[in-house]
C-alpha cells in the first residue's frame, strides 16, 4: 500500500456536514450496508448562534470552519478518499451572508451542497429509515438551528418541515418563561400544519437528544451505553423529561457527553416534554444515524439498501475470523430440527458471532458476550436483540447462569432460547471444526426424548469426549437426555 493511501478503499467515503453547531467529518468504510466510521472528528465552531442574534455567520465562527475545512481537505487528499460530500444546514441557509461564505468554502476545494429546510428534514429521515428499516412514525432531528419533523413510513419520507427550534436557539426561548415556551412551539407546529397519529413511534436524532438519551440511562440505571436503538414509552419519557429539564440544575458529569452536550440537557428535554405532550407519541427511539447517514443511504442502489443491516454489519465483522454468512446458514440448519432459528435476522447473527467467537484467543473470550453483544456498535438491533446476542455468545462460551443485567433488557423465554442458540453452536463447532462436509454428513436430532447427533459411520469418530460434554450440556438446557 502506498503511504498516505491508508484510509481509502473501495467503499471509502467522506460526509463533510457543517451545522449550526459543529463542522464535523465523517469518513465511512466497510460494507455499504452497515458503513463502519474509520475518522470522526468534528469542531464545534457555533456557526449559528449569531445567526440566531443577528441573522448573520460571524467572523470568527466562520475563520474557525474554514479552518477545520482546510484541515478536512488536507487529510481527504492524503488519505486517497475520492468520494467526499460537503453538506450546509440552517445556520448558513438562514444567514443573509450564507452565500458568501459558500463561496469560500468553494475556495478550499469543496463542491457545498446546502439543504433546504425540507430536504434537510428528509435526508435525516432518510437515515433512520436506514437504521430502522421498519420505522414508521415520525423523526425529530435538533440540529444546532433547527428542528426537523417528517413521517416516515414504508420506506419512505414525507411532510417534512424545518422548525426554528435549534439547540443555540432554545436558551433564548426558555428564558421567556416556561408557559410562553410551550405556547411558541405549539404556534410553531400549527403554523407548519404539522400534526401527528397518536400513539406513533417518535425517532429522536442529533447530539443533544442522544445527550439527553445517555442522561436518561444514567438515571435508569440502564445496562447499555449505547443510546442507539434505546427505547423509551412516552409515559416513562415524559417523566424523564421533566426531571431533567428543571432549570439550574448542574448535571454530573456523564461517560460519552461533552461538557457542552451536557449544558444543553435540560432545554434539550424542555422541548422533548413539549414534543410528547403535543405530538403524543406512544414511545421514543434514539438514533444515531441521521443526516450524514442519509446521505448515505439514499446513493446505495435498491439491491443493497433492501439487505439487513445487522446481518451485513455482523457479516463484515466475522470475516477476518474466517467465517462467512453461508457457514452461518450450515451450522444453522444443522442444528433446526432440534434449536430452530426464529424469523428475522438476529438468529442468524448470534450463529456467526458464535462461530467468530471460537476463533479468538482462549484468554480473551471472556468478555465477548458484553463487548460484542451490548457494547458493540450494531445498526438494525434492539436492546432486547443485543440482550439475545449477549446470551447467545455466553452459552457459546459454556457459562453459566446468564448475567442478570441481560433480564433487564429481554425477556427470560427469549434469553434462553437464544442461549441454546450457543450451545448447539459451540457443539457444532467443537464437532465438526466448522467442515462442510461434517456439516452435511450430520445432523441434530431428537429421538425418543434424546438428544443426540445423527451422522454417517466415517463421521462418527470425531464426536469425543469434548463435543459429548457439549452434547450434554445442551440436553439439559433442552430438558432432554443426551445419547
Amino acid at each position: 500500500m502506498q503511504q498516505g493511501r491508508a484510509i481509502a478503499g473501495e467503499h471509502t467515503r467522506a460526509i463533510i456536514d457543517i451545522g449550526s453547531n459543529t463542522v464535523r467529518l465523517v469518513v465511512y468504510g466497510g460494507p455499504p450496508r452497515a458503513p463502519a466510521v474509520l475518522l470522526n472528528e468534528k469542531v464545534t465552531a457555533r456557526l449559528g448562534k449569531s445567526v440566531a442574534e443577528n441573522g448573520r455567520l460571524a467572523d470568527k465562527a466562520m475563520a474557525n470552519v474554514l479552518g477545520a475545512l482546510a484541515r478536512y481537505r488536507a487529510l481527504i487528499d492524503l488519505g486517497g478518499i475520492t468520494r467526499v460530500d460537503v453538506v450546509a444546514t440552517a445556520a448558513v441557509r438562514d444567514a443573509s451572508n450564507g452565500a458568501a461564505f459558500l463561496d469560500r468554502v468553494r475556495a478550499i476545494g469543496f463542491a457545498p451542497r446546502l439543504l433546504s429546510g425540507v430536504e434537510e428534514a428528509e435526508t435525516s429521515a432518510t437515515g433512520v429509515i436506514g437504521a430502522f428499516p421498519h420505522a414508521r412514525g415520525i423523526v425529530g432531528d435538533l440540529g444546532g438551528g433547527s428542528l426537523e419533523l417528517v413521517d416516515v413510513a414504508d420506506g419512505a419520507t414525507s411532510h417534512g418541515v424545518s422548525l426554528p427550534l435549534g439547540s443555540l436557539r432554545l436558551p433564548a426561548l426558555r428564558a421567556q418563561g416556561d408557559r410562553t415556551f410551550v405556547r411558541k412551539i405549539g404556534a410553531m407546529l400549527a403554523k407548519a400544519d404539522w400534526v401527528a397519529e397518536p400513539n406513533a413511534t417518535l425517532y429522536l436524532v442529533g447530539g443533544s437528544m442522544r445527550a439527553f438519551g445517555r442522561a436518561a440511562m444514567v438515571r435508569m440505571g440502564w445496562p447499555l451505553e449505547d443510546t442507539h436503538g434505546f427505547t423509551l414509552d412516552a409515559t416513562q419519557a415524559l417523566q424523564l423529561a421533566r426531571q431533567l429539564s428543571r432549570r439550574g440544575q448542574v448535571l454530573k458529569p456523564i461517560d460519552g457527553v461533552s461538557t457542552s452536550r451536557l449544558a444543553s440537557i435540560p432545554d434539550a428535554a424542555a422541548l422533548i416534554a413539549v414534543l410528547l405532550t403535543k405530538l403524543q407519541p406512544g414511545r421514543i427511539v434514539f438514533s444515531s444515524w441521521g443526516l450524514r447517514e442519509g446521505v448515505l443511504f439514499a446513493s446505495l442502489p435498491h439491491d443493497v439498501q433492501v439487505q439487513d443491516p445487522l446481518l451485513a454489519g455482523v457479516a463484515d465483522f466475522v470475516a477476518p475470523a474466517g467465517i462467512t454468512m453461508d457457514a452461518g446458514r450450515a451450522t444453522a440448519l444443522w442444528m433446526a430440527d432440534v434449536v430452530p432459528l426464529p424469523d428475522g435476522p438476529i438468529g442468524l447473527a448470534a450463529i456467526m458471532l458464535c462461530l467468530a467467537a471460537g476463533r479468538v484467543e482462549p484468554n480473551l473470550r471472556r468478555d465477548l458476550p458484553t463487548d460484542w453483544g451490548l457494547r458493540k456498535r450494531w445498526i438494525g438491533v434492539s436492546s432486547e436483540g443485543r440482550a439475545m446476542l449477549a446470551a447467545a455468545l455466553q452459552g457459546n462460551a459454556g457459562k453459566v447462569p446468564l448475567p442478570d443485567i441481560l433480564g433487564q433488557l429481554a425477556p427470560p423465554e427469549l434469553l434462553m432460547q437464544a442461549r441454546g442458540w450457543g450451545l448447539a453452536a459451540r457443539l457444532c463447532r467443537r464437532f465438526g471444526a466448522g467442515s462442510p462436509a461434517v456439516l452435511e454428513g450430520s445432523k441434530l436430532r431428537v429421538e425418543n426424548g434424546q438428544l443426540a447427533v445423527q451422522c454417517e459411520p466415517a463421521i462418527a469418530p470425531l464426536l469425543q469426549e469434548g463435543a459429548r460434554r457439549d452434547l450434554k450440556a445442551l440436553a439439559a438446557h433442552l430438558g432432554l437426555r443426551a445419547d
